[in-house]
């Protein structure tokens, strides 16, 4: 007998059992599918708050909320936030009303009590704050982009390396989306073999700015390139976050890239489209973002996940599933040689509030490695750098 199969399959069954799912037994013939259920109550770990205090400063992207969330459940204590802006800031204090709202950004920088600083400022703001941070003997934990230029790259790392402190960016994407933690399981348990490739599609949706979608306006930063960093610096950050977790890889380099403004000349430093091509140690990817999800889809995104492997691939449907009739996001599909299978995700567990309070206590780096998410990051500004430019459609 094959124990390496058998063992593999015996983690598969507890993994999909623990989150009230059951894989198909292995049936003769064609390949048969079945839809499984997740467990109809939540999974996610609630740690009483106080096994570390942080803190907010600055709040320009709504990922703060997720963020602030993952850290609570972990077991953080929020104590106090400070925003210029008064609108945000209210809305902040509305959701954490027990939160103080410092008078600047250096009352929560000289606070020795604050071990954590949480920020979704302004892209082209949040390294500099993120060194200052550091500096005042804290961990940082940024909103992607987190880092918008080479030159912002490579003084956060020397700042980093000088004062061993944690400079971490939260690719939502995959550490919030449920799914995708299930793949990330069921590729660790060796559900799909050795990975050989990923390809990650993003759309998005844009605001009513110009015309183009019934959401609220875009701030003035949005639409300017040297503020975000360009859509491979900001959007594909998510997805070579995924690249290099999915492969395993620890060296990468881009093959090709290209970036355009097709359908905004009225912003003309403003990017909505983006594609790569890259390879890695550990395997080879495609990535396209984009701003054009239409007004008829039910989300803000269209967004899918497919990994490759020797002995089958994995889909995960992040955020609507359009063919299926299944309601809201987090569906995943397995296909191996005896079946597929689709998993209802919406009540996986999420683990990286809690790995990554514990490693501000233990400094480690269970919840992400410092060199993935520089690594991750790296390749995001290569590719915007050497992009070829798309012509303006006319």
């Amino acid at each position: 007998m094959n124990t390496h199969k058998t063992g593999r399959r015996k983690f598969l069954h507890n993994v999909t059992k623990a989150s009230g799912m059951m894989l198909l037994a292995p049936l003769a013939g064609a390949a048969k599918f079945k839809s499984v259920k997740s467990c109809s109550k939540p999974v996610d770990t609630f740690i009483p708050p106080g096994k570390i205090k942080f803190a907010v400063i600055n709040i320009n992207h709504p990922h703060i909320y997720g963020m602030t969330d993952a850290i609570k459940r972990g077991g953080g204590e929020l104590v106090s936030v400070y925003a210029k802006e008064a609108d945000l800031l209210a809305a902040y204090v509305k959701t954490y009303p027990d939160v103080k709202q410092a008078k600047s950004e250096n009352e929560i920088l000289n606070d020795p009590s604050i071990q954590l600083v949480l920020s979704s400022g302004i892209p082209d703001e949040r390294a500099p704050l993120g060194i200052k941070v550091m500096q005042h003997g804290k961990d940082y934990l940024t909103d992607k982009p987190g880092i918008i230029t080479l030159k912002q790259l490579a003084e956060v790392k020397k700042v980093q390396k000088e004062t061993k402190r944690i400079y971490s960016i939260m690719y939502s994407e995959r550490l919030e989306n449920r799914g995708t933690e299930k793949a990330s399981q069921l590729v660790k348990a060796g559900a799909i073999g050795n990975v050989i490739q990923t390809i990650n599609i993003a759309p998005h949706r844009i605001s009513n700015k110009f015309g183009t979608s019934g959401l609220a306006v875009r701030p003035d930063w949005f639409w300017d390139k040297k503020r975000y960093g360009g859509i491979l610096t900001d959007i594909g950050s998510h997805q070579f976050d995924q690249f290099l977790h999915f492969t395993n890889s620890t060296e990468a380099k881009i093959l090709a890239s290209q970036v355009g403004n097709v359908h905004f000349p009225q912003a003309p430093n403003f990017e909505d489209f983006g594609d790569v091509m890259l390879t890695g140690n550990g395997g080879t990817g495609y990535i396209r973002v984009d701003w054009f999800t239409p007004n008829g889809l039910d989300s803000w995104g269209d967004g899918r996940l497919t990994i490759l492997g020797t002995d089958g691939y994995i889909e995960v449907r992040k955020n609507i599933d359009i063919l299926s009739g299944n309601k809201g996001g987090n569906h995943l599909y397995l296909v191996n040689q005896k079946e597929t299978v689709h998993m209802d995700c919406n009540n996986e567990p999420l683990p990286f509030g809690p790995l990554f309070v514990d490693d501000v206590l233990n400094r480690t780096e269970t919840a992400m490695s410092q060199a993935h998410c520089f690594l991750a990051t790296e390749l995001a500004l290569l590719a915007q750098k050497n992009a070829k430019v798309m012509g303006l459609k006319k």
